[in-house]
């Protein structure tokens, strides 16, 4: 049997353009579906004390350490609200909820080893940036 030439799927240069420009603009924060996590008052007063401390900073570098520990403490607690709590609510049992909070500890090692290495190599402006998205997730 010959071959047959198949004609292309890809879209042409000018309706690529088009369909870019019909796409609907980035939307407001707010209006966008949204997982709430709690997490206690103390870590509440430490996150803005954090983030007071480097927004008011002459030199946001010098607090890459507790940005650092507050990420991997937020990493944590977020963990524990969205998985392990779920799993007590449920009273899934001792062996899957140890089961659960064994695995999560090696999740936050391996996560606290990102979040160390990404925000050690951040400079001022990028600490600050990371700083207003976490004030906005706070909303």
């Amino acid at each position: 049997m010959p071959h047959m030439a198949t004609p292309s799927k890809r879209n042409s240069p000018a309706k690529s353009a088009k369909s870019a420009k019909l796409a609907p603009a980035q939307s407001d924060p707010s209006a966008k579906p949204f997982l709430r996590v709690y997490h206690s008052e103390e870590l509440q007063q430490k996150t803005l004390r954090v983030l007071t401390t480097l927004e008011s900073a002459r030199d946001p570098t010098a607090h890459r350490a507790d940005l650092t520990d507050l990420a991997i403490e937020l990493t944590s607690s977020g963990l524990h609200y969205c998985f392990v709590k779920p799993l007590k609510d449920a009273k899934a049992g001792f062996v899957l909820e140890q089961s659960a909070s064994v695995g999560l500890v090696g999740v936050q090692q391996v996560m606290a080893t990102v979040i160390r290495n990404i925000i050690a190599r951040m400079d001022g402006p990028q600490l600050l940036s990371v700083g207003h998205s976490l004030r906005q997730f706070m909303r």
